[in-house]
């Protein structure tokens, strides 16, 4: 199924429930007095943040939302009952806004739910206006209607780190590597659709961020759609592989991206990870962090292939994530 990142809803809040008019029957009686109910109110519509980034495809064919309606008075001064409220589940890091009045909400921490749409109140029935002066009332109240408004959804990743770089730079391997994703990983570009998450030691979160190529905050290739989510990330973790023979022009080629897209997305803290280490010999793993040093001093350097590589990252990852 493809990786859904927005899309757009008419929601609805739920109609309270109208007032009624009735009567309490008493024996030799015609009528005891008024015994009319309220109607219930409308359901709330709320939306909650979940840690599933593929929920929004359960959506893509769904064009509105509407909670529950509340239920109308009754007799024997019964109030009708509210209507069940509406939770819309998205994933963390959505933002949800209101196409109308431009308000926005932003879903950032698991399990949060916030309140997006009033239902109506319920409308009052006959008994609600029984007086000494009107010991009959015929009068009763319908429900009002709930809050509604189409809605723009977009997701943009939370994580404590972003796994970047070109095509076949080696992040999805490595976010399997070092968390308990199962990224998709191949010999080809562009094996990677989506982003993936995965947890870090010490729960740091980790995403690897689709490839970017040349050109992409223009619009070219995959990487275009996913450069929003680098935005809410503490930091970036800029893959090379040491299969590329000119690393200047690779860290340049995404630096410069980073710059075209802008919103601060080069100002963030980077590292460098030089990846696929196995493919070559150590004298050209130091040259090419000697051409590197003078555009960034934080470089580290590993290969997926050895699990002792990959825990002295791990570690070096954790440490600075804390700090």
């Amino acid at each position: 199924m493809a990786f859904v990142d927005e899309l757009q809803f008419h929601i609805k809040a739920g109609n309270g429930g109208s007032g009624v008019v009735r009567w309490r029957h008493e024996r030799g009686k015609e009528f005891s007095g008024a015994a009319g109910g309220n109607g219930g109110k409308g359901g709330d519509v709320y939306v909650r943040a979940i840690r599933d980034l593929g929920i929004l495809a359960n959506y893509r064919n769904t064009k509105s939302f509407e909670a529950f309606k509340g239920e109308d008075g009754m007799r024997n001064s019964m109030h009708g009952g509210d209507g069940k409220d509406l939770i819309i589940d998205l994933p963390i890091g959505s933002i949800i806004t209101d196409l109308h009045t431009k308000r926005q909400y932003n879903l950032t921490v698991d399990e949060e739910k916030i309140l997006i749409l009033k239902g109506g109140r319920g409308g009052l029935g006959n008994e609600h206006f029984k007086a000494s002066t009107n010991v009959t009332p015929l009068q009763s109240t319908p429900g009002t209607k709930g809050e509604e408004a189409d809605f723009h959804i977009e997701l943009e990743l939370v994580a404590d780190a972003g796994l970047i770089g070109l095509p076949n730079a080696g992040k999805s391997s490595l976010l399997n590597a070092l968390t308990n994703a199962r990224a998709q990983v191949g010999s080809y570009a562009f094996t990677t659709l989506e982003p993936n998450l995965g947890a870090l030691k010490g729960g740091f979160i980790l995403a690897d961020i689709p490839g970017l190529i040349e050109g992409a905050s223009e619009g070219k290739g995959l990487g275009h759609k996913f450069l929003r989510h680098i935005k809410r990330t503490k930091m970036i973790l800029h893959l090379i592989s040491l299969e590329n023979e000119n690393i200047i022009e690779v860290y340049k080629t995404i630096r410069n991206e980073l710059i075209e897209y802008g919103q601060g997305l080069d100002e963030k803290k980077e590292t460098i990870i030089l990846t696929k280490t196995d493919t070559t010999d150590q004298k050209k793993i130091e040259q090419a962090k000697k051409k590197l040093i003078k555009y960034n001093k934080d470089i580290l350097s590993v290969t997926v292939l050895d699990d002792d590589d990959v825990k002295i990252l791990s570690d070096k990852l954790v440490k600075m994530l804390r700090d």
